[in-house]
C-alpha cells in the first residue's frame, strides 16, 4: 500500500487530460471545417492537399486566361467579318463601274466611294485591339499606316494549363489593311484610275481588272478567319475540359482535407461524455 504517491489519481489525470487535448482537436476540426488544420494533423495529407489545392488554382487561371484568348479571338473575328462586309461591297461597286452602261463621271464617283470604303478597312484594322495589342496590323507599316510598338507580329500564345507545355496558339501573319490585303492600287485621282486612264471604256476596264484584286483579298481574309475560328475553338475546349479538371481536383482534395461533420461529431460527443465522466 502506497500513500504519498496516489496511482490511480495521476492515471485518472493523465487521461483526462488526453480527453480534453482530443476535445479540443475536435472542436477545431468542426468549427473550421476542416480535418487538416495543422501540419501535425496529417503530414502526408496536408502536403497532398496542398499540393491540390496549388494546382486548383493554376487550372482555375488557366480558365481566365482561356476565357480572355476566347473573347481576343471573338474581337479578331467580328472586325474581319465586317471588313469582309465592306469588301463586298467594294466588288458590287466594281462590278457597277465595269459595266458599259456607267458614265466616266460615274465611275469616277464610285471610284472615290469605293477609296472611302478602303479607308475604312484600313481603319478597322487599326482600331481593332485587346487591352492595348492590335490584333490585326500584323506587321503593316506600309501605306501610310504606323503599326506602333502595341502591333502583335509575332505568333501569339495562351496559356491554358499548369505547364510550359500547356499552351495554345494563334497562327501569326493576320494583316488585315489595305496593304496586306493586296488592294492598295486600288486608288482614284482626277485623271481616272491610277491616273492614267480618263475615258469611260478605259475605267470601266481598269474596274475589270481590279475586281481579282478583291477576291484574293476576300480569299485571304476568309482563311485568316478560318484559323482564328478553328483558334476559337481549341480554346473553348480546353476551357471546358479545365473546368472539369478544377472540379475534380478540388474534390480530391475535399476528400483529404475537410472533415466528415457526422463522423467528428460523434467523436466529440464520445470524448465530451469521457471527459464530463
Amino acid at each position: 500500500m502506497r500513500i504519498n504517491t496516489n496511482v490511480a489519481s495521476l492515471v485518472a489525470q493523465e487521461a483526462n487530460s488526453n480527453t480534453n487535448t482530443r476535445i479540443g482537436s475536435s472542436l477545431e476540426k468542426l468549427s473550421t471545417g476542416l480535418r487538416i488544420n495543422k501540419a501535425s494533423d496529417d503530414a502526408s495529407g496536408l502536403a497532398i492537399a496542398d499540393k491540390l489545392r496549388t494546382q486548383a488554382s493554376g487550372l482555375n487561371q488557366a480558365v481566365s486566361n482561356g476565357n480572355s484568348a476566347v473573347s481576343l479571338t471573338q474581337i479578331a473575328d467580328k472586325a474581319m467579318a465586317e471588313q469582309s462586309n465592306i469588301l463586298d461591297i467594294v466588288k458590287q461597286k466594281l462590278l457597277q463601274a465595269a459595266t458599259a452602261t456607267t458614265s466616266a463621271e460615274g465611275v469616277e464617283a464610285i471610284g472615290k466611294d469605293i477609296s472611302k470604303l478602303l479607308d475604312q478597312v484600313n481603319n478597322i484594322a487599326v482600331t481593332t485591339t485587346y487591352n492595348g495589342e492590335r490584333l490585326l496590323m500584323g506587321n503593316d507599316s506600309a501605306g501610310g499606316i504606323s503599326a506602333g510598338t502595341d502591333c502583335a507580329a509575332g505568333l501569339k500564345t495562351f496559356q491554358m494549363g499548369t505547364s510550359s507545355a500547356d499552351t495554345i496558339s494563334l497562327a501569326s501573319g493576320i494583316q488585315s489593311t489595305t496593304h496586306g490585303l493586296g488592294l492598295s492600287g486600288i486608288s482614284i485621282s482626277a485623271g481616272g484610275w491610277s491616273g492614267t486612264l480618263d475615258s469611260a471604256a478605259g475605267l470601266q476596264s481598269a474596274a475589270r481588272a481590279h475586281l481579282s484584286m478583291v477576291d484574293c483579298a476576300l480569299n485571304s481574309l476568309n482563311g485568316w478567319r478560318a484559323d482564328v475560328g478553328s483558334t476559337q475553338n481549341q480554346l473553348e475546349s480546353s476551357v471546358r475540359n479545365l473546368m472539369t479538371q478544377v472540379t475534380n481536383t478540388k474534390a480530391a482534395e475535399s476528400v483529404i482535407r475537410d472533415v466528415d461533420y457526422a463522423q467528428e461529431s460523434a467523436n466529440f460527443n464520445r470524448q465530451n461524455i469521457i471527459s464530463q465522466a
